[in-house]
């Protein structure tokens, strides 16, 4: 017999329902939710039918229930870091919804309150595992590409938000929000090296008073240069993936891919020469390219549920937590800096 999971979710909003709830559903063979909180009667009692749980008004109650043995923490982002420090000390272990914090202070309150307390604490950010990144970390490791020289990441669109998550008193704006996730999967690419940090912040379609078009680069010694943008003011949009090689490159969105690359070996030997060209024409290589392309299918499994897969592993095998604290801080480090070079 499997040995579930005891979840309690901590707000039932876009994110705590649509996802969370969903997702823990799909895996109800390694999960059960037996407890929710929100502030809005009608999503409680919705809960309660859906899942035969109790429901709850406030969190303090939720983390008083000792059945409740993982807490996600799907509140708006101000409530975070507080929230999920509460529900460490009150010996749950948690998934706190990204971004994971505010500020860079707030996240070191956080991983310091997970060592104090000995309790899991796992960051969700999911997009590690959904499968175009896994297909393109699979296509970079291969070497077929080369050296990468630049990635580009693009989340495009044109649209007004009036939402909670365009205020700043609620820790919204798109580099907490959207921006977060480009940010984790750019510095997976990056690797170790701590970057350089470019970026512009601007106010452009949004009712609400935190940011709404994001520009990040990122560059550091012996790594790719990572270009990412989130935008509400892009009419046009561009393809979420670009990568540059040495010996060739990819683009795509997130179900469709496509790579071309050729080996080097198979370029006719060519030395420097500073002498005219016979017709005056620029040096053209004729590339033998060899072309490859990934969709995704009903074999694709989204990220979100490999998230908890992964974790169903950490808390009954002693597997390491999917997405450590420590590994996101470098998340909140960038978007720290991103807040001290901008002003909205």
């Amino acid at each position: 017999m499997v040995d579930k999971v005891n979840v309690g979710i901590a707000g039932l909003g876009r994110s705590g329902w649509s996802i969370h709830a969903r997702v823990l559903e799909k895996l109800s063979h390694k999960y059960k939710v037996v407890a929710v909180s929100d502030l809005m009667d009608e999503r409680r009692r919705e809960a309660m039918q859906r899942f035969g749980c109790r429901a709850y008004s406030d969190f303090d109650s939720l983390i008083k229930d000792e059945e409740v043995e993982l807490v996600v923490i799907a509140t708006p982002s101000y409530l975070h870091a507080p929230y999920t420090i509460k529900a460490l000390e009150a010996g749950k272990n948690v998934v706190c919804e990204k971004p994971m914090a505010t500020n860079l202070t707030e996240a070191d309150a956080m991983i310091e309150a997970a060592k104090k307390t000995g309790n899991l604490l796992a960051i969700f950010q999911n997009r590690r595992f959904a499968p175009d990144f896994l297909k393109i970390r699979e296509v970079i490791q291969s070497g077929k590409l080369g050296r990468i020289v630049l990635v580009k990441i693009y989340r495009h669109s044109f649209g007004r938000r009036w939402d909670w998550q365009t205020l700043k008193k609620f820790g919204g704006g798109e580099l907490r929000n959207n921006a977060s996730h480009l940010i984790d999967q750019g510095l997976q690419l990056l690797g170790e090296n701590e970057p350089e940090v470019f970026c512009d912040l601007q106010r452009t379609l949004t009712l609400g008073d935190a940011e709404d078009h994001v520009k990040i680069v990122l560059k550091a010694s012996d790594s790719p240069l990572i270009d990412i943008e989130v935008t509400r003011a892009c009419a046009y949009p561009r393809d979420v993936w670009l990568i540059m090689g040495t010996q060739g490159g990819l683009t795509g969105t997130s179900s469709s891919l496509r790579w071309k690359y050729f080996n080097p070996e198979d370029l006719p030997p060519r030395q420097l020469d500073t002498k005219p060209t016979p017709d005056r024409s620029y040096n053209v290589d004729e590339i033998p390219w060899k072309e490859e392309s990934w969709n995704m299918d009903e074999t694709s499994q989204p990220g979100e549920v490999t998230f908890y897969e992964e974790l169903y592993k950490s808390l009954r095998h002693g597997a390491p937590p999917p997405v450590t604290p420590e590994s996101v801080r470098r998340v909140m480090w960038v978007i720290e800096k991103c807040m001290e070079q901008c002003e909205v």
